[in-house]
């Protein structure tokens, strides 16, 4: 059962590398902000709003959390058994979509455009997890873990390889990358100079990839393992400006299940332990520096000695 830590610093809240110290507040504690839900995923901060909004998978909603009072209410239901979201440049929300097997953009009027849900006259797999560049163009991962089953989608047959995937402004869809098994969580580096994408069906572990975006952002080049997580279920991620990545992690074990904090050399230099794995994460707050964790049936926060990465 959640108990919040009455003690600073929170033992939860763990130093793996002297590197992180910097990093950990010891007057901030993980906060339990909100419970209930089947698998909170996609997280996403609204600093205009002071809101979060996140992914209820299988019940097929949205849920939003506001900053100033602690409501916690449904904000889209059906939500085509939503999983990732972020912002683009404009503040719009971009999602993906189990269901529709597609990625959608809510407009300031509330309604949806779809951006994308096939390639190549085929139908997309499940599109799991999405992040926005400076430059306008989404980028976002096609596993097919969605229609592997009726609890977090539909089951239906695999069209298309696993795969990364650009759209530019104009919408037209690149494929990046088809390399991987389960790409997952993805992110840019705070100078954009770097994709890291996660492998979460890779064998014998699972991975993160680093990439190196070229060609003025429309490829990526020169792949390279940055982390075998092991036996770490590693998922989302979200990169600092001083270069982390945040990466939620978990196997359902004490010793796993929360957050890592990786260096931009790929080292485990920092742990924030979870009673539930953490599925995804994001930055938010007035200062961009509250790290806000989707962990299974739970939202979780903490506030660090850092910020989020513009986009992030």
């Amino acid at each position: 059962m959640w108990q919040p830590s009455e003690r600073y610093p929170d033992p939860r809240v763990q130093v793996l590398d002297p590197e992180f110290e910097k990093y950990r507040i010891a007057y901030a504690a993980v906060e339990r902000i909100a419970t209930g839900f089947r698998w909170a995923e996609g997280p996403v901060w609204f600093g205009d709003g002071r809101f979060l909004l996140w992914s209820d998978i299988p019940n097929n909603r949205m849920m939003k959390w506001e900053e100033e009072t602690g409501a916690v209410s449904v904000y889209r239901q059906p939500s085509g058994y939503a999983n990732g979201n972020t912002r683009d440049r404009q503040g719009r929300l971009i999602t993906c979509e189990h269901g529709g097997r597609r990625v959608v953009r809510t407009e300031y009027d509330g309604s949806l455009t779809v951006l994308i849900d096939s390639f190549e006259g085929k139908r997309l797999n499940s599109p799991n997890d999405v992040v926005v560049k400076s430059d306008g163009s989404i980028w976002f991962t096609d596993p097919p873990m969605g229609i592997q089953g009726n609890y977090e989608g539909r089951a239906a047959a695999q069209e298309l390889p696993h795969s990364v995937y650009r759209i530019d402004e104009s919408g037209l869809p690149t494929v990046m990358t088809t390399e991987l098994k389960g790409p997952n969580g993805l992110c840019f580096s705070a100078d954009e100079r770097i994709l890291y994408v996660i492998e979460s069906r890779g064998t014998p572990g699972r991975k993160i990839w680093a990439y190196d975006v070229v060609d003025g952002g429309t490829r990526i080049a020169n792949g390279r393992i940055l982390l075998d997580a092991g036996m770490g279920t590693i998922d989302g991620m979200r990169c600092d400006v001083h270069g982390n990545l945040w990466c939620g992690w978990g196997m359902g074990s004490d010793d796993l299940d929360g957050v890592m904090c990786v260096s931009p050399e790929g080292k485990l230099i920092g742990r924030i332990a979870l009673p539930e794995r953490c599925a995804n994460l994001c930055f938010g707050g007035l200062m961009r520096n509250r790290l806000f964790m989707a962990s299974c049936q739970s939202i979780y926060a903490l506030y660090v000695n850092t910020q989020g990465a513009v986009g992030g």
